[in-house]
């Protein structure tokens, strides 16, 4: 008779599982996080831009006139060039004129992906100092 042996004849197997309880708890919590937090990280703030009563053409003495019409057509003074070529002519003058102005001129039907795209073009190019030309809004409104 043995009472009171507590004693085991085999050792104990190792665990071969993962325990998936606390994972689990921590990914919720993490799920939870991110949508609490996502919403907040969004701007949700709505403007009216007004119209630009001041819109003057800049004094700089040294600049190049870009323009895209509606069709998204791409415009380096008076030529029309494709955007192969655009590419092209834009990194010829930003190795030769770094400190030249570019003066931005887009129809305001053409979408903001579009002009953003321009946008990067002409600092791929090395032409960093870009200004954006506006119309002044007639004087017959009152």
């Amino acid at each position: 008779m043995s009472f009171g042996r507590l004693e085991r004849r085999e050792s104990p197997r190792p665990m071969g599982e993962i325990n998936m309880t606390p994972l689990i708890d921590v990914m919720l919590v993490l799920l939870v996080i991110f949508m609490i937090t996502a919403p907040l990280m969004s701007s949700s703030l709505r403007l009216d831009l007004p119209k630009s009563e001041a819109a003057t053409p800049s004094d700089t003495p040294q600049f190049i006139s870009v323009a895209m019409d509606p069709a998204g057509e791409l415009y380096l003074g008076e030529e029309r060039l494709t955007p192969a070529e655009f590419k092209q002519r834009i990194r010829q003058l930003g190795q030769a004129r770094p400190e030249m102005e570019v003066q931005l001129r887009a129809d305001q039907t053409v979408p903001y992906g579009r002009v953003a795209e321009l946008i990067g073009w002409i600092q791929d190019g090395g032409l960093h100092r870009i200004a954006f030309v506006a119309q002044a809004p007639s004087s017959d409104k009152p």
